[in-house]
């Protein structure tokens, strides 16, 4: 099962669309995960009718619309792996910590809301990623996405990927 996490795309306000290597991305995967700070309505939109299957949440950018659509916290198992997504997971400091108590029954989580990329994994066992922003890389070197593979109930192939930088649609 391929995997393609995203978060943080903030469109329009940082970028007219997502990146069409992103939407490339999107046709491969079997399942996307958003980690929120859509923006956009019209992104999800067009982001759910492209995916084959779409696990998302909201932002704290994301107002009333996008927050009666998605949830807090998803959660889903993908071939025995257990994921979990939030937007949130406080400061970097003590995130360890706090993520193996807040998602005790979880092998992933996935989270955004810095921008920076992250693939940890806690005292407990729990696998962090931020797949950073596609859209607005902040003060990191790239705009940036990830993809990985399940199989085996396991998560396999994490790969941070970079972006040029140009408009998307």
């Amino acid at each position: 099962m391929r995997v393609l996490v995203l978060s943080d795309t903030h469109v329009p306000q940082r970028a007219r669309g997502l990146p069409e290597r992103v939407w490339s991305e999107v046709a491969a995967a079997d399942v996307v995960v958003h980690a929120g700070d859509w923006v956009s309505v019209d992104l999800l939109d067009r982001l759910d009718a492209a995916a084959s299957r779409l696990v998302a949440v909201y932002g704290n950018n994301d107002g009333p619309e996008l927050r009666e659509r998605l949830p807090e916290v998803a959660r889903v198992e993908l071939d025995g792996v257990r994921l979990a997504v939030v937007h949130e997971t406080g400061p970097t400091r003590g995130r360890e910590r706090r993520c193996d108590q807040w998602f005790p029954d979880t092998d992933v989580l996935v989270f955004g809301h810095s921008h920076i990329p992250w693939d940890t994994t806690t005292p407990a066992g729990l696998r962090l990623l931020n797949p950073g922003s596609p859209t607005d890389r902040r003060r990191q070197p790239a705009c940036t996405f990830l993809t990985a593979t399940v199989r085996d109930a396991r998560l396999h192939d994490v790969e941070l990927h970079e972006l040029p930088r140009k408009a998307g649609r």
